[in-house]
């Protein structure tokens, strides 16, 4: 029998996510964001619940013939453009569109010979700091594009740094308006945050949004709000079992370390779980878990290949209970993602993505 450990990832629960974000995006296009595998979740096991979108937006070429071959012929961008003159060959061949956002990226198209010109986003560095062409430079750079014969739509696009917090996004928004006001081409500004928070605003909304995070059920915006404020579901649930049982007396310790050390008598679990299979190592004492579906806490440090977990409120804990270490239970109750991210003091986009290779995935249902 393998070990017990899975990660499942739920359809039914991204197409309910999606309806919610376009549903929040107006009359604006859809891009689903797909980078990194799906944010962790595998990009084969979200296409189906995602081909509702308008297009896919992701990283590398790889991917993007991933999404090619699964049947897609809808368009699909490079959120970061291409790396290298021969990138240019693959986005002819398979339709891709494609970020601009630097000087070299301008040359390589300039150099590019194709029979089709190429539908490309423009991005503005409005206050980011990342990628993108200054405010003062921009309406060069786009000149410069319209002059290629090798450039044929020229959209336009930003990305905003405090989205999710009190700064929020009115004064890039500002820039990026001034700067475009008179400027042909379609705008994409929104990713998560930004439509869920700020999205009643048209502008806001423009042509294309890029939701990533809030399509897998994580609030863009947490701690400060959680998924449910936000009506989003969870898309994984990573999930294993108690493999053990240990009954403690107090002063007793657990685990390396002897970071926990009883109060009381107690009863302890151990799962099948640890920092190899991609569950954070900073998770300690009182990180929340379900067993039973019911909510209680890590005790000790996480080990490598396994958690210790306090089953003072679930008594009738057994070798073979359901452990939820986030997601979904048998029984519907939901640890959110978030919850954990928390408590390892980081986002629910790292532990999703983090999720180890030898973890086993579920194939979706639903």
């Amino acid at each position: 029998m393998p070990r017990p450990i899975l990660a499942t990832v739920h359809p039914e629960a991204l197409r309910h996510n999606l309806d919610r974000l376009r549903r929040a995006a107006g009359d604006a296009r859809v891009w689903a964001v797909v980078k990194a595998d799906a944010y962790g979740h595998g990009i084969a096991r979200v296409f189906d619940a995602l081909r509702a979108a308008d297009g896919f937006a992701l990283l590398d070429l790889d991917e993007a013939a991933r999404v090619r071959a699964l049947g897609w012929r809808g368009p699909i961008l490079l959120l970061e453009g291409v790396f290298d003159p021969r990138d240019l060959e693959l986005c002819s061949r398979l339709d891709l569109w494609h970020v601009v956002h630097g000087d070299a990226q301008i040359d390589m198209l300039a150099a590019h010979k194709t029979q089709v010109p190429h539908r490309v986003f423009l991005k503005m560095n409005s206050g980011m700091n990342r990628l993108g062409f200054p405010a003062e430079r921009f309406r060069a750079a786009w000149t410069r594009l319209d002059a290629l014969p090798q450039v044929d739509e020229i959209s336009l696009m930003t990305h905003f740094s405090d989205a999710d917090g009190p700064k929020g996004i009115d004064a890039q928004m500002a820039v990026f308006q001034r700067v475009t006001e008179d400027l042909p081409g379609e705008r994409s500004v929104a990713n998560s945050a930004a439509l869920l928070r700020h999205g009643h605003d048209a502008a806001v909304q423009g042509d294309w949004v890029r939701p990533g995070i809030a399509l897998y059920g994580s609030a863009p915006d947490a701690p400060l709000h959680d998924a449910a404020r936000w009506q989003l579901q969870p898309t994984m649930t990573l999930a294993t079992r108690l493999i053990g049982l240990q009954s403690l007396a107090a002063g007793e310790t657990v685990g390396y370390g002897s970071r926990f050390t009883a109060p009381q008598p107690m009863r302890i679990g151990i799962a099948a779980c640890g920092y190899a299979d991609g569950y954070p190592r900073h998770c300690d004492t009182g990180t929340p878990v379900l067993v039973d579906g019911v909510r209680t806490r890590l005790v000790g440090r996480v080990s490598m290949d396994m958690v210790a977990i306090d089953l003072s409120d679930v008594p009738q804990a057994a070798v073979g209970s359901e452990v939820v270490l986030w997601g979904r239970s048998a029984g519907g109750t939901v640890l959110p993602i978030d919850d954990v991210a928390a408590a390892a003091g980081t986002v629910g986009y790292e532990l999703m993505c983090g999720v180890a290779p030898r973890v086993p995935r579920a194939e979706p249902t639903g």
